[in-house]
């Protein structure tokens, strides 16, 4: 097997007993960047002499005995994550030669546990997008490829450079944020495993804020056991952080193993279906995905029980969410007027300066969503829009409580569709954002959930051939149940199939 098809336990373990370096493994990496970075432009920046010189580091610290649970394992930070001394650009213009002179919490924990950084992963600007479209530095491509078709796919947003990047073996794993769906929706179309924990489980101190009461940090990697390994290693209180939540962090990687045995499982009924091209198709598939799952976790005697759930706000969860986030967004975004940091474009006065820099820093995407949320805190406005979201919101977290009174974790698709053609969407915005439709909620209600490949649809199918997931929803701070069940998942759908970009694959 390559260094480059390992997973992160199998990883850990062959570094302990000595059977590869800390620097042979990143270099494999840094060889598979080499080779497919340009074809995807997973990575916005790659920092192989850092990387080597932390791997190093690693090498040392395993010999010595004091090396952290995740020494020399090569990790992509999605470029949203300040990293101290090393540009931090969330995709934009506005911030295209920021170096940060702090460390995110997220990423300290990783460092403190040894891992490796080999660069900054590709993400829509300001983690706004389902595509990886809006990228400043240009989109990312999906190594996954339609049966017959040779069309570049969008990795989903926006954390498409970081699945981009584990999908195609550039690196055993990654971080992600997820305001939306941001992690779980990539995941889906790129076939590996993403995990949003609950609100205030990762600390937000040093990422750059999109929605600043949605944001929420998490794992990507290829199997459900990494990504509970990554989350045990970025997760914990941290007082830099007025949302942080002040409890132990559990063993995540041994919840993996515990079954589904006594747990309830929830399947919701009238699941809504968007009005969009491709859903209908995959509709049929996600249906036998969901039968599947009732299957593999409810019909076995040491298995789970089936219950029926109802959330009647699903379908109102996509209008609130983007009420709320757009209006946050424009709060946050506010400070990147030239000022203090970032691109400034000259102007006859300050407020040219202001409106110059504005407008030649931030992308289309960015201008769209920072203009809705003005409108819907304007004063005459606010009642009618951003107070009733809020309202709203409140009863779609209700909805998730009385569901969650007669089941442990509620199983739902990851996205409506498999990935599609770059392109192919971007001049409606209205039909990007139902990508979200199943993913929102969880976020609304600051919920944990996972996404888990599961199949992929038929080669004769429109969009045959791409990989489609599995989404496990537990309540606030359950992260252990949602990662048993998705382990059973993962276990009984035994997913191996791959893309046709990756390292080592021949072309």
């Amino acid at each position: 097997m390559s260094l480059t098809d390992l997973t992160i336990a199998q990883a850990c373990a062959g570094l302990r007993e000595e059977k590869f370096t800390a620097r042979a493994l990143t270099e494999a990496h840094l060889a598979a960047i080499e080779t497919l970075n340009g074809q995807l432009n997973a990575f916005i920046t790659v920092t192989p002499d850092l990387a080597l010189a932390q791997a190093d580091e690693a090498d040392r610290a395993l010999k010595d005995g004091t090396a952290g649970p995740l020494a020399g394992i090569p990790l992509a930070i999605k470029d949203l994550f300040c990293t101290a001394g090393v540009r931090t650009t969330a995709g934009s213009r506005i911030l295209e030669t920021f170096v940060p002179p702090y460390e995110s919490t997220v990423t300290a924990n990783l460092r403190a546990a040894d891992a490796v950084f080999i660069g900054k992963a590709n993400l829509d600007e300001f983690a706004m997008g389902s595509s990886n479209m809006t990228s400043a530095f240009g989109p990312v491509t999906n190594p996954w490829r339609r049966a017959g078709d040779e069309a570049a796919l969008v990795p989903g947003g926006s954390s498409g450079g970081s699945a981009a990047a584990v999908a195609a073996r550039l690196a055993l794993g990654a971080t992600g944020t997820d305001t939306g769906g941001s992690i779980r929706q990539p995941a889906s179309f790129c076939g590996i495993v993403g995990m949003k924990p609950t609100y205030g489980r990762c600390s937000r101190y040093g990422i750059i804020a999109f929605a600043s009461s949605l944001d929420q940090a998490g794992p990507m990697a290829r199997t459900v056991e990494d990504c509970a390994i990554l989350l045990g290693a970025m997760a914990g209180f941290d007082p830099k952080d007025s949302t942080s939540a002040d409890r132990p962090v559990p063993n995540f990687a041994a919840a993996c193993g515990e079954g589904v045995k006594r747990l309830k499982i929830g399947f919701v009924s009238g699941l809504p279906i968007p009005n969009m091209p491709g859903a209908d198709a995959d509709a049929d598939v996600i249906a036998r995905m969901l039968d599947d799952a009732d299957k593999w976790l409810c019909r076995d005697d040491d298995g789970a029980t089936r219950v029926d759930v109802t959330l009647p706000l699903l379908q109102h969860a996509l209008p609130t969410y983007y009420i709320i986030a757009p209006a946050e967004a424009s709060s946050n975004l506010a400070r990147y007027d030239g000022v203090r940091f970032g691109r400034r474009a000259d102007g006859a006065d300050l407020i040219e300066m202001y409106e110059r820099t504005r407008a030649e820093g931030f992308g289309d995407e960015v201008k769209r969503r920072i203009l809705i949320g003005t409108y819907v805190l304007s004063a005459g406005y606010y009642d009618a829009y951003y107070l009733r979201a809020q309202k709203i919101r409140r009863l779609i977290y209700e909805d998730f409580r009385k569901a969650f009174e007669t089941c442990d974790v509620i199983v739902l698709p990851t996205a409506p569709t498999v990935a599609f053609a770059q392109n192919e969407k971007i001049e409606d915005p209205r039909l990007m954002y139902l990508n979200d439709i199943y993913t929102v909620p969880v976020n609304l209600a600051g919920l944990p959930a996972i996404s888990v490949p599961v199949t992929v649809t038929p080669d004769h199918a429109a969009g045959g051939g791409l990989p489609l997931g599995l989404q496990v929803i537990g309540r606030p701070f359950e992260e252990e149940k949602v990662f048993a069940v998705a382990a059973a998942i993962e276990k009984a759908a035994g997913f191996s199939a791959l893309p046709a970009l990756r390292a080592g694959a021949a072309r």
